[in-house]
């Protein structure tokens, strides 16, 4: 299991230890609005197993970001595979996608954007995927701003998930070619 770090945030997978933060997140209707129904304590727990499997199985799934100063989980990200339906096992022949959520009282920070470049960059350079997706439902200009600052490119209206959802996709080659440029700025 990899974690990674950046500037402002340490990306760990998910452990059990992540329960109470991660339900404190997933809880928030606020921070479901877009995405589903708010979860319970037993559903972030299951959430949690599911995750340190896929994790032993794939290499890859969810992160817990950990802000560096505090210490508090203040968000969660993923790099997984997309599913056409609602179900909660990934279909592996599916692309890969870039995801994430955070704490409301976290949000406009720049940290998704932040742990987005961490797990694209993971993902690009360990999975070796010839593009990356990101989707969200369409009224959330929050996520779809994050996805532009990816450099993600807007592909339409898809059906992921079992809903019609703002999809946009990165090359590995437009994600390379982008990669001196967010050096440069992050300097």
């Amino acid at each position: 299991m990899t974690v990674l770090t950046t500037a402002r945030l340490r990306l760990e997978p998910y452990t059990d230890a992540h329960l109470a933060g991660l339900n404190a997140m997933n809880s928030d209707p606020e921070v479901m609005r877009f995405l589903s129904e708010p979860e319970t304590i037993e559903q972030t727990r299951e959430v949690i197993a599911r995750v340190k499997a896929r994790w032993a199985e794939l290499g890859y799934s969810w992160w817990a970001f950990i802000e560096r100063d505090t210490g508090e989980l203040v968000g969660a990200g993923a790099v997984q595979n997309l599913r056409r339906e609602m179900t909660p096992v990934p279909d592996l022949e599916a692309p890969l996608e870039l995801g994430w959520r955070l704490r409301r009282d976290r949000w406009g920070r720049g940290y998704a954007s932040e742990a987005g470049f961490a797990m694209g960059d993971f993902a690009f350079e360990r999975l070796k995927p010839d593009e990356l997706l990101a989707v969200c439902h369409p009224d959330n200009t929050a996520s779809s701003s994050v996805m532009q600052r990816l450099g993600m490119h807007d592909a339409g209206l898809q059906h992921w998930y079992g809903r019609e959802l703002a999809t946009y996709r990165v090359t590995a080659a437009q994600w390379r070619a982008a990669a001196p440029q967010r050096r440069t700025s992050a300097a």
